[in-house]
C-alpha cells in the first residue's frame, strides 16, 4: 500500500482537471466526517444530558470505577465457580 506521501506526489502529477476532481471527492469526504462528528456530539451531550437527570431524580445508581471492576470480577468469579455471588 503506498504512503501518503506518496499518493500526493502521485496525485500533484495529475493533469489539473484530475487534480480538481480529487480535490473535491476529499472536501466532499471531509464535510461528511465534519457531519459525522457534530451527530456524533449531539447524541453524546444528549445521552449525557439523560444521564444526569436520572442521577438527580435518583433513579440510577452511581458506582465509583474501583467498586464496579471489583463488583464485576466478583460476579465472574462466582459464574466460573458455579457459586452465587
Amino acid at each position: 500500500m503506498p504512503t501518503r506521501d506518496e499518493i500526493a506526489q502521485q496525485a500533484l502529477a495529475l493533469p489539473l482537471d484530475d487534480r480538481a476532481f480529487l480535490a473535491d471527492i476529499l472536501e466532499q469526504s471531509l464535510r461528511e466526517d465534519e457531519n459525522s462528528l457534530e451527530e456524533l456530539t449531539a447524541t453524546w451531550t444528549a445521552e449525557i444530558d439523560r444521564r444526569l437527570e436520572a442521577h438527580r431524580q435518583d433513579s440510577s445508581r452511581v458506582t465509583d470505577g474501583e467498586s464496579a471492576l471489583s463488583e464485576i470480577s466478583q460476579h465472574l468469579q462466582a459464574d466460573r465457580s458455579g457459586k452465587p455471588a
